[in-house]
């Protein structure tokens, strides 16, 4: 199933970056494979999957010592400041860094730990209450912040969209998240490149790739239904 799965996403991917000139490798697919058990993600991985996302830090820490070391994990829930030691050192990218004073934590971790962490800004684009993420117009304010601090290294944006029916409806909330990443590169903010725009998941992945996405996050259309 899961290999079936793959392929359909691959193939979705493709078409709809062909569609607005893209290339495919142009996007990174995340398998988003939290609450999944190991055998799933080794199906995953068995297939080609490196790219794999979690929501809770325990969970990616379980999964880190158990699964083989080139997978690549990204932290894509909200991140607790009393949980940034747990992370640091074992993920490729954080998604979720929406303040300042988390911001700090993970620079003060890095030192600790003698490495760099790079991450993305999440914005809330729709503005909605149940989701974490600055403000767009405060987006680039923290960035600018954020980017003085030398152990992180901001890549870009990322957003979760509102869960719609029609996944056009979010093109809205994706082509603003573009903009912003656009306006914020034009600024030659040091320590900061605007490469990576996480956006879309399963039910809207192919209109955020539309949209610019260059990574998607993709759990249900992957390994199923929770």
């Amino acid at each position: 199933m899961i290999r079936e799965n793959l392929n359909t996403v691959t193939d979705k991917i493709k078409n709809a970056a062909a569609e607005t000139g893209r290339k495919p490798e142009e996007v990174t697919l995340i398998a988003v494979s939290k609450t999944k058990p190991l055998a799933m993600i080794e199906e995953a991985y068995a297939c080609g999957c490196r790219d794999f996302g979690e929501n809770k830090v325990q969970e990616l820490c379980d999964k880190y010592e158990l699964l083989p070391k080139d997978i690549r994990w990204h932290l894509i829930g909200h991140l607790q400041r009393n949980k940034v030691k747990y992370v640091v050192g074992k993920t490729c990218l954080i998604h979720s860094v929406d303040s300042l004073r988390l911001a700090e934590e993970i620079q003060k971790e890095a030192e600790k730990k003698q490495t760099d962490v790079d991450i993305l800004i999440e914005v809330n684009m729709a503005g909605e209450e149940s989701k974490f993420g600055v403000a767009p117009m405060e987006a680039e304010s923290l960035v600018r912040e954020v980017s003085k601090l030398p152990n992180i290294h901001i890549k870009g944006l990322m957003t979760i969209a509102p869960v719609v029916e029609k996944p056009e409806d979010n093109a809205i909330h994706f082509g603003n998240l573009k903009q912003l990443s656009v306006d914020i590169n034009e600024k030659n903010i040091d320590n900061v490149s605007m490469n990576v725009l996480s956006m879309g998941m399963t039910g809207d992945y192919e209109q955020a790739i539309k949209d610019g996405a260059t990574y998607v996050r993709v759990g249900t259309g992957i390994f199923g239904a929770r």
